[in-house]
C-alpha cells in the first residue's frame, strides 16, 4: 500500500508483459519458425512469483543481473530492498529444472570487486554460471577507464584462489570465456567487450524498445525497422535491410578509449531518444506505404545506416520526399524544433501579470525531462553514498520529495495551471567525480499545456531535500545546474538540449 507510484507503474507493466508472454502455449511458441530458445533476463526482484508461468510458457534459460552479494551494497545500487528476493528467485529457478541460472555481474572498481572469489564460492554447490562483465561505456553511466577491472585482471585474482582453474570449451559464437573450478557443480565466465573483443564471432542483434535495431552494443548507428514495418515494407525487402545492417557491422569495434567517447545511448533509456524525434508520434494511420528509396532517402538501401538520429529522421518521410525534402518550418507536416514565442506569454497587454487561456489548446501527451547538479563535498557525499546520515535515507527522501513538489507546482508557482500528472520519476545519482548528486526528473501529461514546470519544481525540490539532509553535515553545498533537458507535445513543438 505505501509503495510509491511509479513503483507501481513498473510492476503493472511487467505483469502486463507476463500475461502477453504467458498467453501463448509452449506449442504455440514453438510453431514460430527459427525459434530455438526463449531466454528471459531480469532483475530477479519478481523472478519467484513470475517462475511457474515462465516455465509454463516455455522459457529456457534464465539471466539474472546481480552486482552484488552483500545486502547493504545491493540496495545501494539498486536503490531498493530485495537481495533476499533474487536469491530465493535463483534457488527456485535451480529447483524447477534450470541448469544453469546465469548470473550477470558488471565488476566496478571501488564497488565490487572484492565480491569476485565470493560469487565464484556460489558456484560450488550450485548449478550457475556466472558471468563477470567489463564495465563498459554508455551515455548516462558516467563511464571512467579506472572504475574498469580487466578480464586479465579478475581472471588472475581468481587463479590465486583457485590454482586449478581450468579452461572450458566455448561456442564459436559465444560472448563469454568460460571456466569451471574442478568440483564445483557450475562455472564462470567473463565477457571481455573492452579488453579482448569478440566481434568476429559475435552473431547478436539486438531490437530495442523503439523499434529500432542495433547489430552491435557499441555502435551508434540503428535503422529503424518500426518505420519500415509501419511503411509497407515486405519480408524481403525487411531481409534486405537487415541484411545491409549486418553487412555494415565491423570487424572490431574502435577500441576502449574512442568508444568511451561515442555517442551511445543506454539500451534500457529509449526516451531520450523520443525526445529527439520531433514527429516521431504520427499516429499509425498517417503513414502511407513508402518504397525504400522514399523511406531511406537515398537509392541504396546502404543510405540507410547513418549515425542514429539522422538515419530515423530520414526513413519519417513520405514516399517522394528525396533527399532534399525538408522538415524545417517550410513543411507544415513537421513542426518546427524551437518555434519560441517573441513575447512574453504571461503578460497582458498592459504588462501585468496574466494568467494563459489554454482552453482552446488541443489535448495532446506532452513529457519534459529536466536536471540539477547537488555538489556535496567529500564528507557529505561518503555518508550519502554509505548511506550513514543520521536522518536516514538522503536519496530516497529526496526522490519522494522530488516527486511531491512536482504535484505541488501549481501552488508554488502563480501563473501554473495545476495539471493532473499521469507519470513523475525522479532518479538520484551519485557521481564520486566531483562528489555530486544528479537529479533527473521526468513529468508526463495528457492535457493542454505542458510539464516543463512541473519537471523543474520536481528536480528543484529533490536538490533542495537533499540539501536538508545534509546540512548538519556541510554547509558548503551548491545547487547548480538546474535546467530543462527537453520536452515533447504543444504547438511550439519539441525541444531537446543539445548541450
Amino acid at each position: 500500500e505505501n509503495m510509491p507510484r511509479c513503483m507501481k507503474t513498473v510492476i503493472k507493466n511487467q505483469d502486463k508483459l507476463f500475461n502477453m508472454l504467458t498467453s501463448m502455449s509452449p506449442a504455440e511458441m514453438r510453431k514460430l519458425e527459427g525459434l530455438k530458445t526463449i531466454a528471459v533476463t531480469t532483475n530477479g526482484m519478481n523472478l519467484a512469483r513470475l517462475l511457474p508461468g515462465l516455465k509454463k510458457a516455455g522459457v529456457d534459460l534464465l539471466n539474472v543481473s546481480l552486482d552484488s552479494l552483500v545486502p547493504a551494497k545491493f540496495e545501494f545500487i539498486v536503490r531498493r530492498k530485495g537481495f533476499h528476493k533474487v536469491m530465493e528467485g535463483i534457488d527456485k529457478a535451480i529447483k524447477m529444472g534450470y541448469n544453469p541460472v546465469k548470473v550477470n555481474c558488471v565488476v566496478m572498481r571501488g564497488l565490487n570487486e572484492d565480491e569476485l572469489l565470493d560469487f565464484v564460492a556460489l558456484t560450488e554447490r550450485k548449478p550457475l554460471d556466472v558471468r563477470f562483465i567489463e564495465y563498459m561505456p554508455f551515455d548516462g553511466n558516467k563511464w571512467n577507464f579506472k572504475k574498469m577491472v580487466s578480464y586479465a585482471e579478475m581472471l588472475d585474482r581468481i587463479k590465486q584462489q583457485w590454482p586449478s582453474l581450468e579452461t572450458l570449451p566455448g561456442d564459436e559464437t559465444g560472448t563469454a570465456k568460460a571456466f569451471r573450478v574442478p568440483g564445483f557443480q557450475g562455472q564462470l565466465g567473463f565477457i571481455t567487450s573492452m579488453s579482448d573483443h569478440f566481434c568476429g564471432s559475435c552473431n547478436r542483434l539486438r531490437i530495442t524498445a523503439d523499434g529500432n535495431l542495433k547489430v552491435c552494443l557499441f555502435g551508434n548507428s540503428e535503422v529503424s525497422l518500426r518505420d519500415c514495418l509501419r511503411s509497407g515494407a515486405s519480408d524481403e525487402e525487411l531481409l534486405q535491410i537487415i541484411g545491409a545492417a549486418v553487412g555494415r557491422k565491423k570487424k572490431q569495434h574502435a577500441g576502449m578509449f574512442n568508444i568511451s567517447q561515442m555517442k551511445n545511448r543506454p539500451m534500457i533509456l529509449i526516451e531520450k531518444l523520443f525526445a529527439q524525434l520531433r514527429y516521431a508520434h504520427r499516429p499509425v494511420d498517417r503513414l502511407r506505404p513508402t518504397s525504400l528509396r522514399g523511406l531511406c532517402s537515398h537509392s541504396s538501401i546502404l543510405g540507410c545506416f547513418k549515425p542514429r538520429q539522422q538515419n530515423i529522421r530520414k526513413c519519417h518521410h513520405q514516399s517522394g520526399g528525396g533527399p532534399d525534402s525538408s522538415d524545417g518550418p517550410e513543411n507544415p507536416q513537421f513542426p518546427n524544433q524551437d518555434q519560441t514565442s517573441d513575447h512574453l506569454t504571461h503578460t497582458d497587454a498592459q504588462g501585468k501579470a496574466a494568467m494563459v487561456n489554454v482552453g482552446d489548446k488541443a489535448v495532446t501527451r506532452r513529457t519534459a525531462t529536466a536536471s540539477a547538479r547537488v555538489i556535496l563535498g567529500p564528507k557529505a557525499f561518503k555518508l550519502v553514498r554509505a548511506n550513514q546520515l543520521s536522518k536516514g535515507d538522503a536519496l530516497a527522501v529526496a526522490q519522494l520529495a522530488g516527486i511531491m513538489g512536482a504535484k505541488q507546482t501549481s501552488s508554488l508557482i502563480p501563473l501554473c495551471h495545476p495539471l493532473p500528472l499521469d507519470h513523475a520519476t525522479v532518479t538520484m545519482e551519485l557521481q564520486e567525480e566531483g562528489h555530486l548528486a544528479m537529479v533527473m526528473a521526468t513529468c508526463q501529461t495528457t492535457g493542454r499545456t505542458g510539464v516543463e514546470m512541473e519537471a523543474l519544481t520536481a528536480v528543484s525540490v529533490a536538490a533542495l531535500a537533499l540539501y536538508d539532509m545534509c546540512k548538519a553535515v556541510s554547509r558548503d553545498i551548491v545547487i547548480t545546474d538546474i535546467k530543462l533537458l527537453s520536452k515533447t507535445g504543444g504547438q511550439r513543438g519539441d525541444f531537446q538540449r543539445t548541450s
